[in-house]
């Protein structure tokens, strides 16, 4: 039975190393996708193994729903697009595409997406590639183009999740309120006695020092916090100082 439009599965086939899968699951849920299908992998028990669990980092729960299959054609089950997930080039297969390009093409088409994945050790087999509709590959660096397994979900993930609308982008830091421009002509002027008590600015011939430097508070967008620092400083420069000696 076909599963419900653009419903993700990640397919690992013959994983080697627990901590990879525990690292694809932990990628998966950061996305919003949790259907997680392992092909033979090589490591019995491999979802309850420590170091799966330690690498998920709080993506327990994808690998508690995980299934364990042994064939590719169990994995694609109510499957209606499949891509495969391959770096070596093959005179024969499905036509490769760069994940973005593909997906923006085949999000609004509501199919149910599989995204297979090869082991560590030596990738897809050629028929394993076959069986899907189209092959992705994640474009590199010429000179070097291999990824870590849970490295190549994490980037599919969010490719994936970018042509289905994305996340709104939560706020990480404080706003900050612009100081006003009355603000910032008081502050200049507090610098203009301070710069003239310390004998920085001739007051009978200011040339356009004061000037240039309104441009450069302007330019800077100063924050009230930072023209606050401003104007202590300039309390600071007019506080009397001991006598040197």
């Amino acid at each position: 039975m076909p599963l419900p439009g653009n419903h993700a599965r990640f397919v690992l086939m013959h994983t080697s190393h627990p901590g990879n899968v525990g690292a694809a699951a932990r990628a998966m849920k950061v996305m919003g996708f949790s259907d997680l299908v392992l092909v033979s992998p090589r490591q019995a028990g491999v979802t309850c193994h420590e170091d799966t669990v330690a690498m998920a980092s709080g993506a327990a729960d994808i690998l508690v729903r995980a299934r364990v299959v042994d064939s590719l054609d169990e994995a694609l089950e109510g499957i209606t697009h499949a891509c495969a997930t391959a770096m070596t080039p093959r005179d024969f297969g499905p036509p490769t595409y760069a994940p973005r390009a593909h997906f923006q093409a085949l999000a609004p088409q509501g199919q149910a997406v599989a995204f297979v994945f090869g082991g560590e050790r030596y990738g897809l087999a050629n028929d394993d590639v076959w069986r899907c509709h189209a092959c992705l590959s994640i474009p590199t660096h010429p000179d070097y183009g291999s990824l870590n397994l849970a490295q190549a979900v994490q980037v599919i993930a969010y490719e994936w999740r970018q042509a289905l609308g994305g996340f709104d982008v939560v706020e990480r830091t404080q706003p900050v309120e612009l100081a006003t421009a009355p603000e910032v002509a008081g502050a200049l002027a507090h610098w203009q006695q301070a710069l003239q008590d310390i004998g920085f600015l001739d007051p009978a011939a200011p040339k356009r020092l004061m000037p240039r430097l309104q441009q450069l508070l302007n330019r800077a967008q100063l924050t009230q916090q930072e023209l606050h620092i401003l104007r202590g400083i300039a309390r600071a420069l007019q506080r009397p100082r001991p006598p040197r000696g």
